[in-house]
């Protein structure tokens, strides 16, 4: 096929190198543009567009999409047979929605209807799901609203966080998607709608996501801790400063204490949480320090049993 490839971050790229070996023709790349990163803020390209300049495609970076007159010209003179959208973070318009023959084609990261929105991979692990997956499907005008083509379940292990999980479904989606267009060129795939009455939303994570809240079970603030890595991962305040918690684990012990309620034992602490449940924190990081074991941390607050986080 024809393509225009949408992508910006890792996420897409396992599936771009597989239409470009798959021999599909790569006409146009669109990407999001550059950003400053790291504390020097020095410019760098979305992976993406590396991996497009690096097999020579033509890469374009527009501000805007919906009304702009020049891409549109452009889009029009390639006369792509799809448009393959994946993790490219911008809302599609209607004329490109329009324009192939076989419509825009999306890669997303859960098995739809469930976690349509910005952020399906970190919630179904914070939610505790223990499978997931990703969908092909065309899009629409609606948020991941769209026919369903084909999806591919995978497990979700107990230790696993966010970023196990989107490294293992950019890898499971990309012959996903070499199937889904070998079906569509070959003329026996049929999209299948949606069941809106199932829809759960994943919306885009706020820095107050990470923000501990004890009342929950221990399992819980796990899975949450899981699921929001690497951001905003996991915060709480402890005699008035920030503290990231790094590491933690459920442990199996019953507390009474109120939840927030800090025990400490030896060189670990544990926190009293909802449903009479206990966390241990393994890792911390001070506010303006480096991040440390909890028996260095103990070793240099002078923690006592009694105190509380979030306080």
């Amino acid at each position: 096929m024809r393509l225009v490839f949408c992508g910006t971050p890792q996420f897409a790229v396992p599936t771009l190198e597989a239409v470009i070996a798959a021999g599909h023709q790569v006409a146009l790349v669109l990407t999001q543009p550059d950003r400053p990163v790291g504390r020097d803020q020095q410019l760098q390209a979305p992976p993406v567009k590396q991996t497009a300049l690096a097999h020579r495609i033509p890469v374009l970076q527009p501000d805007k999409i919906k009304t702009n007159a020049d891409l549109r010209a452009e889009l029009e003179a390639i006369a792509p047979d799809a448009i393959l959208v994946v993790a490219y973070g911008r809302i599609i318009p209607q004329w490109m929605l329009d324009l192939p023959a076989h419509g825009n084609i999306n890669l997303h990261g859960s098995l739809l209807p469930k976690y349509r929105g910005a952020a399906p991979i970190q919630w179904a692990v914070a939610n505790g799901e223990t499978i997931t997956g990703v969908t092909t499907m065309r899009l629409d005008a609606g948020l991941d609203t769209g026919p369903m083509l084909l999806a591919q379940a995978i497990p979700i292990g107990e230790e696993e966080t966010a970023v196990d999980v989107y490294e293992n479904l950019a890898e499971v989606g990309a012959p996903l998607m070499i199937e889904t267009l070998r079906r569509l060129e070959a003329g026996d795939l049929f999209p299948e709608p949606q069941n809106h009455a199932l829809a759960t939303h994943a919306p885009i994570l706020t820095r107050d996501d990470g923000r501990i809240d004890f009342t929950r079970t221990a399992r819980e603030i796990h899975n949450r801790w899981r699921g929001f890595q690497p951001w905003p991962g996991a915060f709480t305040t402890l005699r008035g400063k920030k503290l990231i918690v790094h590491r933690m684990h459920p442990v199996e012990q019953h507390s009474l204490a109120d939840c927030g309620t800090i025990r400490v034992e030896a060189d670990t602490i544990f926190a009293a949480c909802g449903s009479f449940t206990t966390l241990a924190i393994d890792e911390v990081q001070p506010e303006g320090k480096r991040r440390m074991s909890a028996a260095e941390f103990l070793r240099g607050y002078q923690l006592h049993s009694g105190e509380r986080f979030a306080d």
